[in-house]
Parts: C-alpha cells; structure tokens; sequence
C-alpha cells in the first residue's frame, strides 16, 4: 500500500443505510487535532476536551459507534497522561483531593430522592426518562459507595428515551461527564 493509498483510505467505517453518521471532516480534524496535541505538544487538549467533542449529524458520514470507541481511548491516553503529570509535579495529593470532591458532589446528586435527582424540562417539552436515569443513577451511587462493578464503557455509552416532562438531558449528561473523569481519575 503507497502512503497516498494508505491516506485516502477512510478512517472509520461509514454509516450504513439511513442512518446519519458523524462528519467525516469534523472528525478527521478534531483527530488531527488531538494527535497533534499528544505527540507533538500542539494546542492544548484534555480529556475532558475529548469527553465533549461533538460532530454534526450528516448522511454517508463515520459510523458513530467507531468514531465514539475512538473517541474512548482517546480520551483514557489523555487522562493517564494528565494523572501522570499531576503526579510527576508532586501533586498527587491535589488530584486525589479533587477527585474525592467531585465523586462526593457527584454521590450527593445521585442520592437525592427518586424523581428528583435532577431539574425536568417542561410537560410540553422532552427530557430524559426519568425512571431510566434513576436506575442508571442507583448503579452509579452503589459503584461510588460500595465499588460495585461498572465500567468506563457502560457509562460512556448509556443512552435513555425521551418522556414530556423528564430530567434535563444537559444537567444528566453533565453528571455522567464526571462519573467517567472520577473512573479516569482511579483507573
């Protein structure tokens, strides 16, 4: 295979059918973006960064499950590299500190009474399920309080249907965001 071939070759599959896939040239250069970072020092990228990089929705664009599977070891590579650093610059005790508060913050949340964990958009507007995320929302506090397996993954990849009236999707995903940097921060 020539260098040309090798870069014309698609770096994810495509969507198939009708469903939309992420934009290929919003990916391809986020990825460039963040290769250029890790290897090379570029712009600054964290994993937080990669955790909220979003893409347009387009036909005959990457497959979303590849694209986020990528997205996942991106992500783990940047928040070991992060860990690393904070324990290279003797700042082990900081980055534990900060990551028992924010597994507290985040425990106080998910204990809050069933139905009532998060703010719910309007009965004429749709949020998350409610009954679907308090599940979520007890396996999470049971994996905070007692360690009960969950993995990076399965929070990644949660998804919940939409009710009239159900939880905020921004305030949920935004609690899932930390669960995953508190799992980051452990593994």
């Amino acid at each position: 295979m020539t260098t040309e071939s090798a870069q014309a070759a698609p770096a994810f599959p495509e969507a198939r059918g009708r469903e939309k896939g992420y934009a290929k040239p919003a990916v391809d250069e986020f990825l460039r973006r963040a290769r250029t970072a890790f290897e090379a020092g570029g712009e600054p990228l964290t994993a937080a960064d990669v955790r909220r990089a979003a893409f347009p929705l387009v036909k005959h664009g990457y497959a979303i499950a590849s694209v986020d599977a990528a997205l996942g070891r991106i992500e783990d590579a940047f928040a070991a590299r992060e860990r690393e650093a904070a324990l290279v610059r003797g700042a082990a005790s900081e980055w534990v500190g900060h990551t028992r508060e924010t597994a507290q913050e985040i425990l106080d949340r998910l204990s809050r009474p069933r139905g009532r964990r998060f703010d719910r958009v309007s009965s004429l507007r749709y949020g998350y399920r409610i009954d679907e995320v308090d599940l979520v929302a007890d396996k999470l506090s049971r994996f905070l309080e007692t360690g009960e397996s969950v993995s990076i993954e399965q929070v990644r990849s949660v998804a919940f249907r939409m009710q009239r009236g159900g939880y905020r999707e921004v305030q949920v995903d935004a609690v899932l965001d930390a669960v995953v940097e508190v799992m980051l921060a452990v593994s």
